[in-house]
């Protein structure tokens, strides 16, 4: 391992903002972001796979009045938005470094107001399909994490990702879409995310590719 991840290794241990292994948080923080992490009752916003964590500190720069938790299992990823959030004041801002199939492990039912899923891996082969962040599998395990009305954003370049997950939420009794694009930069949504782009989709529109974007929520269904 180089010097420079053991440096920034060693950075995460120490700072608040980061919960992970090793730390007493990263055990009692389920039901407590608010409470222990935060010591507010803002609703909490997070994002999976969030990399370096540009969206992350990016949102909470805007919405001052909510809390943004990134996830990744990469420290030396994370420690990136840590020292920036750090460095910049933003006390609305954490990382919890797990893998997002243990997300239900970290959060509460009904802890969640939002969750971004930005440019994950799309998995085209058939056979991964279970591992795709915006599958069966992984909606089920969000849908009782969200509170009531909780909305799920979904940001891709991947065009059969995108069409997959799409077809999958309109074929959901469960669900409702809110708004969708195949082409985010050339919407009536763009100014909504005030110009914050995650490291893959800067490179993605420079390389000219389509930004898709598609909102959705979970809805109360009635038992038959």
């Amino acid at each position: 391992m180089s010097r420079r991840k053991l440096e920034r290794f060693k950075q995460n241990e120490q700072s608040r903002n980061v919960i992970q292994p090793g730390k007493e948080l990263f055990e009692t923080i389920k039901g407590n972001w608010k409470s222990v992490q935060f010591e507010n009752e803002n609703p909490l916003v997070v994002e999976l796979a969030c990399g370096r964590g540009e969206f992350t500190v990016g949102l909470a720069r805007e919405y001052p009045g909510s809390n943004f938790i990134g996830v990744d299992i990469k420290g030396s990823r994370i420690w990136k938005g840590s020292t920036i959030a750090i460095a910049e004041g933003l006390h609305n801002v954490a990382f919890l470094r797990t893998q997002i199939q243990l997300l239900d492990r970290y959060f509460d039912a009904g802890e969640i107001s939002e969750l971004w899923i930005t440019f994950p891996d799309p998995f085209p082969r058939e056979g991964d399909e279970k591992r795709r962040l915006t599958s069966p599998k992984f909606l089920e395990m969000y849908k009782p994490l969200l509170e009531k009305n909780g909305i799920i954003h979904f940001k891709t370049d991947n065009t059969g990702l995108f069409d997959y997950t799409l077809e999958l939420i309109q074929n959901r009794s469960d669900c409702e879409i809110m708004i969708y694009t195949h082409d985010f930069y050339d919407s009536p949504y763009r100014d909504e995310h005030h110009g914050i782009k995650t490291k893959y989709e800067k490179l993605f529109s420079e390389k000219g590719e389509k930004i898709k974007y598609l909102k959705f929520r979970f809805k109360d269904v009635q038992p038959v």
